[in-house]
């Protein structure tokens, strides 16, 4: 061979007159390129053992044997070489031109397989790793790999058999012996899986791999006491490791033994007081029976150790809320809560909980402040900043609902919600074009049918804002359609036709439904009498105003303002210059104000 010729061929003849002396320089460059564990490959290729037995039949071995040996030898390294480098599909022919080479040799077969089975192709690793096996019977390299096909296959009772060889050959190998109880359990046979644990364990003592195993078998067969019994083994022969009684804690807490879990976690206490986790499965404990007072103090000591996660502490806390009874509780959760993203301040799900809570105190503003926090730390949770934007709305800030929603669309570009939000911001701005934007995206995405008439009912204000009359009614009209009775719609779209002196038939239809539902609302009452107005229906408009400025709530300078306007349109002059005036002081009035006081008379545009 070419190149690998050059590498591997001895100085003289006689160099492979000692035998074993070419094979040993072979696993020396074996064991470089890849490594003891990888070394057994090489072991079924050329061992010297036999190479020794028919050293008397072969003391005059041809060349061309030599030359083939080599070349075998060559070949097998470049593959292994493959797989070293997890690139099991260069040396998948390489094994092939092996076996082709070496047609009987268990060890060419064994490899490959080893490059089909790392390729997922079992069911053609089969026949190779059945013939390595059936040449070498007791090679547990052999053993495994053919177990490996055969499990791979869901073929179990076959794996089991060969596992059971490799146990009986080593009853103390954890591995063959977990192996074996493994195949068992994938066939259903539990009660063989747990006498092969128990073997092993008598073979190597109790260890926390088997017990676990027996406990899981235990647990799934709904026979508790015995998976309690394998907890209390563990820990009687390691009484001095906490996490096994812990352990037996949560098992009895998992199957609603709670009395019975305080004892483990008491005796963990003694050893160490300051084990967090043994506080926390208490104040769980506590939780469960009712009592508050133990649950806090546990959460006091659990809340002060800023070594332990805030998962646990985030957790119990969570359960903890549910069992408040009086305001001293609150109270408790809320310092507890805040003690908690003071200790952990990078923890976002520490600032939602202690968020929920000021919501239930009613702390809208820190409460926000607090959500945001956690949008910071964690900006991929959606209800975080839902939250946000509701608070922001309830709170009226158009400033932070505008910014809040813009941040939320970085992060959520998809959730029609979030540009509901930011419609309604920008049409508190009065950003028409941006709002109508807004909207558009959330009619969209959005299919609930209450949502779709809070959004065209936005969109009917918006498009009024850019003058796009057509837009603006049709959407009033998709409202009206399913909700003929909606508040926002008639008192709107009611009052901007007047304004534009358009349809206003249909206008004062409106505004009466609108009055006939909410007779005391003076803001109603304004719309009523302005379209009233616009309608040059002076006395009955008088009427509806005088009801309207005497409402208990208050009413806006707009009102007082249309009121002096009817006045003067009656012919009291007097009276309606003294409600202009009297709209001035209170403000929210339109701009030809100044000039109505000024000059005595209306000017309307």
């Amino acid at each position: 061979m070419e190149g690998k010729g050059d590498i591997y061929r001895p100085q003289s003849d006689t160099s492979l007159k000692t035998g074993c002396n070419s094979t040993f320089m072979f696993y020396k460059i074996v064991k470089t390129f890849v490594g003891a564990a990888m070394l057994a490959w090489t072991l079924g290729v050329m061992p010297c053992e036999a190479q020794k037995r028919k050293r008397d039949k072969d003391k005059e071995t041809p060349e061309k044997d030599i030359a083939t040996r080599l070349e075998d030898e060559g070949t097998a390294i470049e593959g292994m070489k493959y797989m070293m480098m997890d690139e099991p599909s260069r040396a998948l022919p390489v094994f092939e031109k092996l076996v082709d080479m070496s047609p009987n040799d268990p060890a060419s077969h064994f490899m490959l397989a080893s490059a089909l089975l790392k390729l997922d192709r079992a069911a053609e690793a089969l026949p190779h790793a059945k013939l390595a096996y059936e040449a070498e019977p007791e090679n547990a390299y052999y053993i495994e790999q053919l177990s490996e096909v055969f499990t791979k296959q869901k073929k179990y009772g076959e794996a089991a058999k060969l596992f059971e060889v490799l146990v009986k050959k080593d009853p103390s190998s954890i591995p063959y012996g977990v192996e074996l109880a493994a195949m068992y359990i994938f066939s259903d046979q539990f009660d063989k899986a747990i006498d092969t644990y128990d073997r092993l364990e008598k073979a190597v003592g109790v260890t926390e791999e088997i017990t676990h195993q027996k406990q899981q078998l235990y647990l799934r067969d709904n026979k508790i006491d015995k998976a309690i019994e394998e907890a209390q083994k563990l820990i009687a022969a390691e009484p001095a490791e906490l996490t096994y009684r812990l352990e037996l804690a949560e098992l009895l807490m998992a199957n609603d033994l709670i009395d019975e879990a305080v004892a483990p976690l008491e005796e963990a206490l003694r050893l160490n007081p300051d084990e967090a986790q043994a506080h926390v499965l208490l104040a769980d404990i506590y939780r469960r029976k009712g009592d508050v007072e133990k649950t806090n103090r546990e959460l006091q000591v659990v809340f002060a150790n800023p070594n332990l996660d805030a998962e646990p502490k985030v957790r119990v806390l969570t359960g903890y809320l549910t069992m408040l009874k009086t305001d001293k509780d609150r109270d408790d959760a809320v310092n507890l809560a805040k003690q908690l993203v003071e200790t952990h301040p990078n923890e976002a799900r520490s600032y939602v909980l202690y968020g929920d809570l000021l919501v239930k105190q009613g702390k809208k503003a820190e409460a926000r402040d607090t959500y945001v926090k956690a949008a910071r730390i964690n900006s991929s949770i959606y209800e975080v900043w839902g939250a946000v934007l509701q608070l922001d709305g309830e709170l009226n800030q158009v400033d932070s609902l505008l910014a809040h929603s813009e941040l939320a669309l970085e992060m959520f570009p998809n959730q029609g919600m979030i540009w509901y939000s930011n419609g309604s911001a920008q049409l508190m701005k009065r950003n028409y074009k941006r709002a109508v934007s807004s909207l558009e995206e959330s009619r969209r995405l959005i299919d609930n049918p209450e949502m779709k008439l809070l959004i065209n009912a936005q969109l009917g204000d918006a498009y009024n804002g850019l003058k796009d009359n057509e837009k603006s009614d049709a959407a009033y009209e998709l409202v009206l359609k399913d909700d003929p009775d909606n508040d926002h719609v008639l008192n709107n779209y009611s009052y901007f036709l007047s304004l534009r002196k358009e349809k206003l038939e249909l206008a004062q239809q409106m505004s009466e439904r609108l009055v006939l539902k909410n007779p005391d609302d003076p803001t109603f009452l304004d719309t009523h009498a302005w379209v009233l107005y616009v309608r040059k229906d002076y006395k009955k408009a008088k009427q509806i105003l005088e009801k309207a400025v005497q409402a208990p709530q208050g009413v806006s300078g707009t009102i007082v303002e249309h009121y002096g306007d009817v006045l003067f349109q009656l012919g009291e002059r007097e009276k309606a210059v003294e409600q202009w005036n009297k709209a001035k002081k209170m403000g929210e009035t339109s701009d030809q104000l100044e000039k109505k006081i000024a000059t005595g008379t209306l000017h309307e545009q």
